[in-house]
């Protein structure tokens, strides 16, 4: 299993990494840290689709609502589920990022527990 991790703090990322591998010693995470690096990574087609994409919605650059419409606009990306954490609590903004093809949207994780919950939750779930 692979997951594109794409969030532009450093912290965050290994954390994240860290609880993945703490999930699924088997689960592979690609880091990017902003849109354009997670876009590159993607459109490589030497590059294995990842199964998830865990997607931060506040970067600089390219936002993640940006990179979100990107993938989905890609009939070979479009199947992969995004899931979008943020620090973000707004309702409207979680309703527009479901319409544009989010899987998910949740609450950025602060603790390594919670992040061991977030992937967990999100590998546990049914995709079809």
């Amino acid at each position: 299993m692979t997951i594109l991790l794409v969030d532009d703090d450093e912290d965050d990322r290994q954390l994240f990494i860290e609880a993945a591998g703490e999930v699924d010693k088997e689960i592979r995470c690609i880091a990017a840290v902003n849109g354009e690096e997670a876009l590159q990574y993607l459109n490589d087609t030497a590059n294995p689709a990842p199964d998830f994409i865990f997607l931060d919605l506040r970067m600089p650059g390219l936002s993640g609502q940006q990179t979100l419409v990107e993938i989905k606009k890609d009939a070979r990306l479009a199947p992969i589920p995004v899931i979008v954490y943020t620090t973000s609590r707004d309702e409207k903004e979680s309703q527009t990022l479901k319409e544009l093809g989010a899987a998910h949207f949740m609450s950025k994780p602060v603790s390594p527990d919670d992040v061991y919950y977030m992937v967990s939750f999100v590998l546990g779930e049914k995709w079809d």
